[in-house]
């Protein structure tokens, strides 16, 4: 009843007060046939500048001055809840229509302000996350959108390292967990940030599945991993267990995932761990991981971890790996992270 299906439900809107000046604010002003007579920022920055053509303003009144707006667009991000619902309500009550987004304003949860609506004779629709699509086509969707988390900013003091992997069960978590105990014998203060449900071995010092998340979620829940480990134990280095592969061929849905993982990571460096003649996975192989993690990240891969589990040549060893690479390599379950973690800091520059 109160989403909108289609663009001509916005046109009939028209004239707009939009906002939120971002990429929100920007994509709903260039949708057809929308007449965008003024802008709003709570961000100070933005104020009396230029948006998109149009003036910046601080607040609704000064937004209203001067133009014939008939509706509000709220477009601001999931994490300002308190902004659209006080955008929503002084518009309602000056007797203009409301457009929300699910992801800040969700009318499913706002009962009360449908009411003020119809109280006050004026509209309130929602773009909603379109789940009922997914569900036509998929056969199943969730309830709401699983996008929830706010997003951060947040630049970390320790090094961040990333494992990542030509596929699944490959060694990533064993690797993850090898290095901050190598870490840690040499006296330092690490910290492993396990990816994934089964994740519970020490010394972890947490886990949540990355895969029980909004892709668009992510980033943030890593970012502000990194911030929590950081606030409560201060170490000096931090491990990142990655989850699947970017390039791993047959399974393309947990891709995505590790790209989420990688990006939120944004790593100083990289270790690869890597499962020869995987009995059911199908990786492209070490190159292609290597050239895809440094494509989406500007960070360097400089290690290779080996899981020689199901390796059936007897000259498949560290050495084997190296010679075709030229990176240091190193069985992790047999013979720890030393080697792997003295590349780690031959490359950060640290003792």
């Amino acid at each position: 009843m109160y989403s909108v299906k289609s663009v001509k439900d916005l046109q009939n809107l028209n004239p707009y007060v939009i906002v939120g000046c971002g990429g929100g604010g920007e994509k709903f002003s260039n949708l057809e046939g929308i007449e965008t007579v003024g802008f709003i920022d709570d961000d100070e920055r933005k104020q009396g500048k230029p948006f998109c053509g149009i003036k910046v303003s601080s607040s609704l009144e000064e937004a209203l001055e001067d133009n014939d707006a008939k509706s509000i667009a709220i477009m601001i991000p999931i994490g300002a809840e308190g902004a659209a619902l006080k955008y929503a309500v002084q518009a309602i009550d000056a007797g203009l229509n409301v457009v929300c987004s699910f992801r800040s304003l969700p009318v499913a949860d706002n009962s009360s302000l449908v009411k003020f609506a119809e109280s006050k004779g004026v509209e309130i629709k929602e773009i909603s996350p379109r789940l009922d699509v997914v569900k036509e086509i998929a056969g199943v969707a969730p309830e709401k959108s699983c996008e929830v988390l706010p997003k951060i900013s947040y630049t970390p003091k320790a090094k961040v390292v990333f494992v990542g992997g030509t596929s699944q069960e490959c060694g990533k978590r064993t690797t993850t967990k090898a290095l901050g105990i190598e870490a840690e014998k040499r006296g330092l203060t690490s910290a492993i940030i396990s990816t994934d449900e089964m994740g519970i071995e020490e010394p972890t010092d947490f886990n949540f599945r990355a895969g029980s998340l909004s892709v668009m979620d992510v980033p943030a829940a890593i970012l502000s991993a990194i911030k929590f480990v950081e606030e409560s134990k201060n170490p000096d280095i931090i491990f990142i267990e990655g989850q699947s592969s970017l390039t791993e061929k047959g399974n393309p849905h947990p891709r995505g995932l590790s790209a989420s993982i990688l990006i939120g990571s944004a790593p100083d460096a990289v270790i690869v761990a890597h499962r020869p003649n995987h009995p059911y996975r199908e990786p492209r192989g070490i190159p292609d991981e290597i050239k895809a993690i440094e494509a989406v990240e500007p960070t360097k891969v400089v290690g290779i971890s080996i899981n020689l589990r199901n390796s059936d040549l007897e000259d498949m060893d560290e050495e084997y790996f190296e010679d075709r690479y030229d990176l240091p390599t190193q069985d992790v379950y047999n013979n720890g992270a030393s080697k792997l973690l003295d590349a780690i800091f031959d490359y950060l520059g640290d003792d």
